[in-house]
């Protein structure tokens, strides 16, 4: 793997109080002038956000809310349709619930993923006009940008479509009451702004309601965690700890959370995947039951179902990503692209073996479920190669596809399968240099091990919370290995004891743990005693009321015997 030093600051800690590490961050993450900076560290408080600090057009939300009064003014029936990820199922819950406090005539709905598939369904959309004639508004929620057919389907039914969605959007733009769309925030963003323009326009008081699920969404669709999604998560992720959502609180007592302790970790990691299993492995319209219940004890039979599925879709994806590694080792190893599928892959789990693929092999993976007629796709792709760009440029051949840049899906007849695989892998070839196929680790600065410190600790916390586009810090250092030695099943991770070379501690320095996941195969490499390079962030362990900082093992880079020199990288 290849490291690239950030920013080359020359740190002098404790000297200057962690200021140059502080600063270096900030610059790193594009943030130089006072004002940027105070921006980042104080974001502003949700309750002041506008329209176009979300991106939104205004107009469009005037109009959403506008039609949306109408419907309940004349009562007609409507209904918000979702979809079945975690952030789709946290924006039909919001819409749902905001609307259910201004109408009883509301009904939430979450297609089922294999039957009906993503986004809206032109034969759903007709069976809920049946079962109930008074359907006059459906407000698509984490979708719609690109159903401008369907939305017409829905129009000639006598139901308006409002959409309010996040991808990216198709050649036909929708022809709706209102389209609230930006690619800046998650779709359950989105429902909650609109959620508050509606209730501030019927004089209702929402105060904090509604970003604890704003921040779980944000989170769990990977969007940067800068600018107005830094405040919506830091703002969010207060109140998620402060949730009396009984749903939530039974999601965090069946994984062995504490409420006040919920972090990006534990809601990435923990709290989303549960959420998204049922629309993997069964129905997602469980996961909406879970968070909309104001009932105890159905809460916890919910998240002990979640919680089962989660541990049945991890066996799926475990299996199944093994078979496509397999797969993908027995084809042509200089394709830029992978491209594999079986009949026997579930549709609900292809996605994330996807991005395993791009994990272990670093190069944008197609993964298939082939069905008879049809196949259904997921892709995931690595820095630089917008993957639904790609995938778009063979719409002849597709049913239908959407997605963002790095995360895209698609249907395509199982007969045209082979002619889209072969135009991919020479798109991938004309688009994807060699460079782009380095997996590089980015470090933000050097650090010597002698310089952490809990104060430097406590200042690094202030720029949480971390994520993508605003990532945990990365430092550099050189270390000795003291002792090292595998952990985990199967010695699949690597738990050291390192410390600070003398030149740079003036003295022996301190020793301070370190684990590396998924890192076992380094142990050969090893000797104890010798010097070796570090990446790694910080982590703060307690136990029985003792604070120790640790290390979180990125990489290590190990020189030759003999090894010299001040600066970490020099030799390497």
């Amino acid at each position: 793997m290849k490291w690239t030093i950030l920013n080359q600051s020359n740190v002098q800690v404790p000297k200057d109080k962690n200021g140059a590490v502080i600063k270096a961050l900030l610059e790193n993450r594009g943030l130089k002038t006072e004002r940027e900076i105070e921006e980042f560290l104080s974001p502003v408080q949700p309750n002041k956000m506008t329209a176009k600090d979300l991106g939104i057009d205004e107009k469009e939300i005037k109009k959403a809310v506008s039609r949306i009064l109408k419907a309940i003014k004349k009562e007609e029936a409507i209904v918000v349709y979702g979809d079945y990820d975690a952030d789709g199922i946290c924006a039909t819950a919001i819409l749902w619930e905001t609307l259910y406090r201004l109408t009883k005539k509301v009904l939430p709905y979450i297609p089922e993923r294999v039957s009906e598939g993503y986004g809206l369904n032109k034969e759903s959309i007709e069976r809920l006009k049946k079962e109930n004639k008074e359907l006059g508004l459906i407000i698509a929620v984490d979708q719609g940008i690109t159903a401008a057919e369907k939305v017409k389907f829905a129009k000639s039914l006598g139901i308006d479509v409002i959409v309010c969605d996040h991808h990216q959007p198709g050649e036909e733009w929708p022809a709706g009451p209102a389209v609230v769309h930006t690619d800046k925030v998650s779709a359950a963003a989105i429902a909650w702004f609109v959620a508050k323009e509606l209730l501030t326009a019927e004089k209702i008081a929402d105060g904090e309601a509604y970003l604890d699920l704003v921040a779980l969404a944000t989170i769990a669709d990977l969007e940067p965690l800068l600018g107005v999604n830094r405040s919506l998560v830091k703002f969010g992720l207060e109140a998620l700890n402060r949730t009396k959502r009984c749903g939530l609180l039974a999601i965090m007592e069946e994984a062995g959370l504490k409420r006040g302790e919920i972090g990006t970790y534990e809601v990435g990691f923990i709290i989303a995947p549960r959420l998204n299993a049922m629309g993997r492995m069964e129905h997602a319209l469980e996961s909406l039951r879970l968070l909309c219940t104001p009932r105890s004890e159905k809460a916890r039979e919910l998240a002990l179902k979640l919680g089962t599925t989660n541990r049945e879709r991890q066996l799926l994806t475990e299996e199944t990503a093994r078979a496509a590694v397999k797969m993908t080792n027995d084809q042509d190893p200089r394709s830029k692209i992978i491209f594999v599928g079986h009949e026997s892959y579930n549709q609900g789990i292809i996605g994330l073996v996807a991005g395993k693929l791009v994990e272990e092999f670093y190069r944008p993976a197609v993964v298939l479920s082939i069905g008879e007629v049809y196949s259904k796709a997921s892709a995931r792709s690595i820095s630089g190669f917008n993957i639904i760009e790609a995938i778009r440029t063979q719409n002849e051949l597709l049913v239908d596809a959407g997605g963002h840049p790095m995360a895209a899906g698609f249907t395509v007849e199982t007969a045209k399968i082979e002619l889209l695989k072969q135009r991919l892998l020479e798109l991938a070839e004309k688009e994807i240099g060699a460079e782009m196929l380095e997996k590089t680790l980015k470090i933000d600065l050097e650090l010597p091990l002698s310089a952490i410190s809990m104060d430097l600790w406590e200042n690094i916390r202030k720029l949480a919370p971390f994520g993508l586009g605003n990532f945990e810090p990365v430092f550099a250092g050189a270390a000795i290995v003291e002792d090292f030695r595998l952990v985990g099943n199967f010695g699949k991770h690597l738990r050291l004891t390192v410390r600070a070379v003398p030149e740079e501690s003036g003295g022996r320095g301190r020793s301070l743990t370190a684990i590396a996941f998924n890192q076992g195969a380094l142990a050969g490499q090893l000797v104890r005693g010798e010097k070796v390079a570090v990446a790694f962030s910080l982590t703060l362990n307690e136990w029985r009321g003792e604070k120790k900082l640790e290390l979180k093992v990125k990489d290590i880079k190990v020189p030759n015997h003999g090894f010299e020199g001040k600066a970490v990288l020099k030799g390497f």
